[in-house]
């Protein structure tokens, strides 16, 4: 009996801990994605270069395939400019070292001189390497107007 309640009393904690650790890991990449919505705002590329691995692959919603120098160039460059966003309904699967962030945004901002307001729907695979989460691929759907 009391290698029953000791077993029960193990798995239980052991439950405990791993939930705990997908809460903190959870956490940990919406404020990364916080971070990157706030550089974006500020034009800054230092904390693309950080988070986006080396091999990431960045689909728009207009289709058009980016690699991460690609993503970034307008950042730096100022061609995109972004006077707000706002993300919104941002859900976090872990799976091991991958996990998928799925949520929206309500951006307000130019490429080029171009509108790109609107609302879109976004997808970040993001890869645990070493201590740190970095994003493989992400991909963009723009929400049509009711």
């Amino acid at each position: 009996m009391k290698q029953i309640i000791f077993i029960v009393a193990l798995l239980i904690s052991t439950s405990i801990f791993v939930f705990g650790q997908a809460t903190n890991e959870e956490q940990n990449l919406k404020r990364i994605e916080q971070e990157l919505t706030d550089a974006l705002l500020k034009g800054d590329a230092s904390v693309f270069e950080r988070y986006l691995a080396d091999a990431f692959i960045f689909t728009g919603p207009d289709g058009v395939v980016m690699s991460k120098a690609e993503f970034i160039a307008p950042i730096k460059s100022g061609d995109l400019k972004f006077e707000s966003s706002k993300l919104d309904d941002m859900k976090v699967k872990l799976y091991g070292n991958t996990a998928v962030v799925t949520y929206q945004s309500t951006d307000k901002g130019t490429y080029k001189g171009n509108d790109l307001s609107g609302q879109y729907r976004w997808i970040d695979v993001f890869v645990k390497q070493g201590e740190g989460w970095q994003i493989v691929a992400t991909q963009g759907t723009r929400i049509a107007a009711k």
